[in-house]
Parts: structure tokens; sequence; C-alpha cells
């Protein structure tokens, strides 16, 4: 650990003649001197920086007392760690004066004499020296403690290294992987719980490696540090306040970490690509038997009744080219001070603090799109239970040429022989449970990048899953986030890819005759809330509290008006889709659930 100097050393060295003038309390003499400087000024207090060694010979030192308390304030203020008086002959002071010596006692400051003998230099150069010896100590330490972890990384896993560097430091370290699992810690149990560093971990898996965090919780200080090379690997948690020599480890360590959990990744892509040969599989059959559909998906620890396909375009020519592990959702709710900074260092392991790190020279653009496929499917596969993952796609003419892990043949399961919507490239399929969060898992691996999530489904069925999943991508790359397969959305669907200037003006002009008319918006609403209903009277009526004459007499104006006919499904439908275009394309306050709100009402009203 570091050695500060501090200002009983300085007292106890018998060159410098150091004295206290009254009985200073111990824990005053145990203040670290950072520097020494020396000032006649009146208020040098804007001057200092904390931790100074402030001499004077009080050339213009004043001695009211009033005015002596004022000018130790100003001193104290300014951080200084004591304040030393120079005597001797042709010296404005002797002794230390007793205004002086009260205001400094009052004021908690040190309060030390130098004599005529020993020159302000001289406190100077001891002072600079012992930081300098300081300094060189903790440098040594650093090169100690780095040539144990580097030791410890030629073991095995990431323990080892781990458990070095809190003997070293005595910082506890844990590393986790991006979703905030542990994976290893320096001793049997982390000294903050997980649950009190959650919102940290979730702050700086957000940014994946662009940035580091810090907070204290529990009155301890948290640090965490992203490790991996190109893409967010696992999270370096510390726990304690690194002193300057351990601080200077910190990137060593976070490469070292680093470069072992690129080789575990490295090490699970044979598991990774058996997976993804056993999904292929599961898709191959048109139609698997229900028990050997559920023993596949049993196989690999994911054994929920009901599962759901999500297809993912590797690479999108509208979304911004984020990474994967770059950004996420982050969690609120903690209790701790949480500061994030910037980590300005480039990483030891090649890592920027950009966006993405640069692709090798001579790549085509085949290749780039393939690598981040795989890139993204492996990450995928480590956040979805069970790891059924597989990359579909990517030559033109959509020959599949990739999984999560390897290659494989075959045409994609959700997909024809060309991505989704026209877009030649890589796909990501996957099947996961109904109970996985799967948006948040697509946010924090793949942002912005255009995803479809297919509706639950036997495990047998999921085949059809896919497909549907595959189907909505052009909805999510015009929506800008994941398209979900729901029911009684399909209305929604169609109008979010439609234009909204051409869709308004087709409301405009269905509905435009209500607009000028007298009462016109309770036309407007009284046909609407008709549409809903499926065209029942008296839950028109009660929905609007009024009589079912005031209904019908409304809807017999506004037919009149408009030219159409309630009985005519034809109209029905324009009627019923200009004023879902009019309301953006949700169902009116009191019709959630309904499932009549997203298909127009049966042709025939009720009488």
């Amino acid at each position: 650990m570091s050695v500060p100097l501090h200002l009983s050393d300085l007292l106890a060295r018998p060159d410098l003649r150091l004295s206290v003038t009254y009985d200073v309390p111990p824990h005053l003499l145990a203040r670290t001197v950072e520097a020494a400087t020396v000032s006649d000024l009146l208020s040098p207090g804007k001057w200092l920086q904390g931790g100074e060694l402030l001499m004077t010979i009080g050339l213009l030192l004043p001695m009211e007392p009033a005015a002596c308390r004022a000018y130790v304030r100003d001193v104290a203020e300014g951080g200084a760690a004591c304040l030393a008086l120079g005597l001797g002959e042709g010296l404005p002071y002797q002794e230390a004066p007793e205004p002086l010596v009260t205001a400094a006692e009052e004021a908690g400051l040190p309060l030390l004499t130098v004599p005529d003998e020993v020159p302000f230099i001289a406190v100077t150069k001891a002072v600079f020296d012992a930081r300098a010896t300081e300094q060189r100590a903790a440098l040594h330490r650093a090169f100690a403690t780095q040539r144990r972890l580097t030791a410890a990384a030629a073991g095995d896993g990431l323990r080892p290294m781990l458990a070095e560097w809190t003997a070293a430091t005595g910082v506890g370290a844990a590393v986790l992987d991006p979703l905030g699992r542990l994976l290893a810690a320096g001793e049997r149990e982390p000294r903050t719980p997980l649950a009190e560093a959650r919102d940290l971990l979730d702050r700086v898996a957000a940014r994946g490696l662009r940035g580091s965090a810090s907070s204290t919780a529990g009155g301890q200080q948290l640090e965490v540090q992203p490790l991996g090379a190109r893409r967010l690997r696992g999270l370096l948690l510390l726990t304690g306040r690194p002193d300057d020599a351990a601080r200077s480890v910190v990137p060593g360590l976070v490469s070292l970490l680093s470069l072992e959990l690129e080789r575990r990744h490295l090490r699970d892509e044979p598991e990774r690509r058996r997976r993804s040969a056993l999904l292929s599989e599961l898709l191959a059959e048109e139609h698997p038997a229900p028990g050997r559909a559920r023993d596949m998906l049993h196989s690999v620890g994911l054994t929920t009744e009901r599962v759901r396909g999500v297809v993912v375009e590797a690479v999108s020519g509208d979304a911004p080219r984020t990474r994967a592990g770059d950004a996420a959702p982050t969690r609120a709710g903690h209790d701790a001070r949480t500061r994030t900074r910037d980590d300005a260092r480039t990483r030891a392991t090649g890592a920027g603090s950009g966006p993405a790190a640069p692709e090798p020279a001579g790549r085509s653009t085949a290749e780039s799109a393939e690598s981040a496929a795989q890139e993204m499917a492996a990450d995928l596969a480590l956040a979805m239970p069970g790891g059924l993952v597989r990359v579909v796609g990517g030559t033109p003419g959509g020959t599949t040429n990739g999984t999560a892990g390897g290659t494989t043949d075959g045409i994609p399961a959700g997909a024809p022989d060309r991505t989704p919507g026209g877009l030649s490239g890589p796909v990501v399929e996957a099947v996961v449970g109904e109970d996985l969060d799967i948006r948040d898992v697509l946010a924090r691996f793949a942002p912005g990048r255009p995803a479809g999530i297919g509706p639950v489904t036997a495990p047998e069925a999921v085949r059809v899953s896919l497909r549907q999943a595959a189907g909505l991508l052009a909805v999510s790359r015009a929506s800008g986030e994941p398209a979900e397969a729901r029911q009684s959305q399909a209305s929604r669907l169609l109008l979010d890819l439609g234009d909204r200037r051409t869709l308004q003006g087709y409301a405009d002009t269905v509905l435009g005759p209500l607009d000028l008319a007298d009462h016109g918006e309770e036309l407007l609403a009284t046909l609407a809330a008709w549409l809903e209903t499926g065209g029942a009277w008296d839950a028109t009526s009660r929905r609007l509290g009024v009589h079912r004459h005031t209904v019908r007499n409304r809807l017999d104006k506004a037919m009149d008006l408009t030219g159409r006919r309630l009985d005519d499904p034809d109209d029905r439908f324009d009627l019923w889709l200009a004023t879902r275009i009019r309301r953006g394309g949700t169902p009116s306050p009191g019709s959630a659930g309904r499932t009549t709100a997203a298909t127009p009402p049966p042709a025939q009203p009720e009488r």
C-alpha cells in the first residue's frame, strides 16, 4: 500500500528542526502533505490546491485577533495541511505571535515554526524528495503487481488473476458476463452483493466498450470496467478504493481479463455450432412430431411449454451501425450515487472508445456483414436460454452460408430466398421461450437493428412463428423498433407501413364533409364508437352516454353528409379505416381489449 508523507514525518526530521506552537491533536499531525509553497499574501487561499505546507515570514500578517482569524480561516478553507511561520533575526517575528497561535488552534490548523538556520528551500526539498520516493515505491509496486497478474494469466481461467489482484491491492474484484451473471471472483463471495451494483453494471453494459463507471453503495466505492477486444464480453466489478499504484495497473488487468474472455469465446464456438445445427434440424422438418420437437428443445435446456421465433437483420442500411452490446436500457431505482465517466484510454486489447472498432483492411462488405452477423448471433446465444440461434442468408440470392458458430445449408425457415423486404444479407434466426423479455435482449444485443418477433406457438409449430417474424422485418425497418406479431394488430401494421401524409389525405377525403358540418365532432365520435362496437346501437349509446335514438339520428346525418351507407361493406371499411387513421391507428378510449377494434365490424348493422 502507498505510504504518504504525513506532517508528523516532517516534525520527526532532525535536520528541519520544525516545532509546533500548541498541543496539536494526533489526527491533525496525521495530515498528508502533498506539496510545500511560500506566500506572504493576506489571502493566499485561492492559490492553494489542497494538502500544502504553507510557509510565510508574516511580512503582512495582521495582529488584530479578528484579522488573524480571517487570515487563518482563508488558509484553512484553501485546503492547506498546515501553516509554518519562519522566525529569525531580521525577520518580522522571532517567535509565533499569540493572536496567530490562538486563531490557528481555534480553526484546527496546525501552526509550525521554522528556525532561522533552516531556509524555506530546505523544507521544500524535503517535501518533494519524500513525494518522489513515494512515487518510486508506487511504481515498483505496480510493476510487481503486473508481473503477478501476468503469471496468473498463464494459469487456468479468470479466478487466479482476480485472486492475485485482490491479494496485491486489497481491492475486491469479480467478473460478470454482459447480462450481469457472475463468472468468477477473487474471493469466495463478492464483497458487495450484486444486487447493489446492478444499476452500475447496467449503465456500463449499455455503453459497451465505450466507458466505465463508478459509484458508492453501502459505504464502499464500486467501479465497473467493460471487458472485451472488439465487442463487450464481460464486466469487471472492483470493490474498494485502489491507491495510485493499483490504479495504474487497472488497464493491464482489464487487458488480461479481456484476453481470457476472448479465449473463452473461441472455446465455446463448437457448442454454439452444435446448437445452431440443432435449430436447423428442428426447422428442416415441415411437421415435426410434438414429442420430438420438445425433446430437442429440452436437450439444450429450453423447457418452456411454448416458444416463439425471432428474426433480426444483422446489418441494416437504415439503422446506425452500432455494435451489439453497445446500447441497452438501464434499470433505475438503485439508491447508490452513481457517476458515469467516459474512459478515454484506448485499451491495450485494441478496443477503441468509439462505437465500433474498424474492420480489418481488405475485407469485403459481404465478409464484414457475415462477421457482424456471426458476432450478433453469438451474443444472442449467450443471452437466450437454450442458445438456439443461427445465421442464414448473406449472399445474393439468399444462399445460407453461416450459423452461430459455423456454416449450414438450406433455406431460411422464416424467410424466402432473399431477406424479407428485398434486402440481400444475413439475418439471425432464434427460438426463445415465451417468458423471455425478448425486447430487452434485442435492445441490448441488437440495438437499432430491424427485428421481427413471431407469435407464441407450440414447439412443433415454431417454423410458422419464424416465418411470421421474418415477414415483420419490413415493418420494423419502417418503424425503427422491433415489430411483434399479435392477434388484432393487422390494421396497425398496415397503417404503420403507409405514408403519413397519404393516409391523412385519405381520411380527409372520407370524413371531410363531417369536419365542415355543425357539431361535426359529435358526428365523428359517434361514428367511431359505433364502428368499434361492431354496429351495436345499445353499446354505442352507453359508451357515449346518449339515447340510442340520438345515435341513430347522428349516424343518419353523417351518412347523408358523406354519401355513404352503413349497410355497404365497402363504405363501412372506408369509414372504419378513416376513423382509425385520425386516431393514429389506436383504438379509442374504452375499447382496449376488443378484437373488433382491429377489424371492421360485421356488414349487417343491428336493427
